[in-house]
């Protein structure tokens, strides 16, 4: 937490539902019959004596892990996933160890026949040390995935950002009886899929915003409900650089407004040379 280094970020999403809890295999989650939500969490050093990469392993067995609770609890449909990777931009065995990942979970998607192109809302971050962790939340029925026009879809990127592309959608919308949940992805300053601004922070900070605000535009002409505005997300703001925190804070205030809701963390971004990623999520009136 960069505003408060001392204080834990704990996130809790609550149910008007009896919740039961459990555990499968290395996951627990609780479930109130509708929507469900999940952590797993695996150290590498289980598959250290496979072949290829220890991380790539792992992300396949915790996505195959996952996909099988999703079927046993009847709650097939993956509307959000956060994933964290230990030393997510370091090279091993000649790749990064972002692309290991994806190479991983994209097996995984594979094998339960789950399309690409309708992938969850996700993002993956990259955290010093300690086991892969995957959250996520999953429901019996569908989200709508949401694109930006101005980007290449994730799951479509070029073979120049490895092996397997990244599979996760840039948004999603959400029914949950009277209200609707707009899940925006970990976005950063990506014109089609590459990377612009890569040395100058506010340059992407501001490249992000725009990237969110069209993902708003797309999402309202797709609900007839209460339109999604940038003042009315709830934002979490991955920084790079601890040091760029004061600047970041005080662009975004002027682009989102002094009252925004936001939650500032250190963490490292899927790329080497993105500075700031931004999530955001939403609830309303339907």
């Amino acid at each position: 937490m960069l505003a408060d280094p001392a204080q834990a970020l704990q996130e809790y999403w609550h149910s008007n539902q009896p919740v039961r809890h459990g555990q499968f295999h290395d996951v627990c989650f609780g479930s109130d019959g509708h929507l469900l939500y999940g952590v797993i969490s695996l150290d590498e050093a289980l598959f250290a004596d496979n072949s290829g990469s220890a991380l790539q392993h792992a992300a396949e067995q915790a996505y195959r892990q996952l996909f099988s609770l999703l079927e046993a609890e009847g709650c097939r449909h993956l509307w959000r996933v956060w994933n964290y990777i230990p030393r997510i931009n370091a090279v091993e065995q000649g790749m990064e160890r972002y692309r290991q990942f994806n190479i991983g979970r994209h097996q995984a998607f594979a094998d339960f026949d789950r399309p690409v192109d309708s992938s969850p809302a996700a993002c993956a971050l990259g955290v010093a040390e300690g086991p892969l962790v995957i959250a996520f939340l999953a429901a019996r029925q569908a989200t709508q995935a949401i694109e930006n026009p101005r980007q290449v879809s994730a799951f479509a990127y070029p073979q120049q950002y490895g092996p397997r592309s990244p599979t996760f959608s840039r948004a999603a919308l959400a029914n949950n009886g009277d209200r609707s949940i707009l899940f925006i992805s970990g976005t950063a300053s990506i014109v089609g899929h590459r990377t612009v601004h890569p040395d100058d922070v506010l340059a992407q900070t501001r490249e992000t915003i725009a990237n969110i605000a069209l993902l708003l535009e797309q999402a309202n002409h797709q609900q007839q409900g209460q339109p999604y505005t940038l003042a009315a997300l709830d934002y979490r703001v991955y920084i790079r650089h601890a040091a760029d925190y004061p600047a970041v804070q005080q662009t975004l205030a002027q682009l989102i407004g002094p009252a925004m809701r936001v939650v500032f963390v250190l963490a490292d971004i899927c790329r080497a040379d993105l500075l700031v990623e931004i999530e955001a999520q939403a609830f309303a009136a339907r």
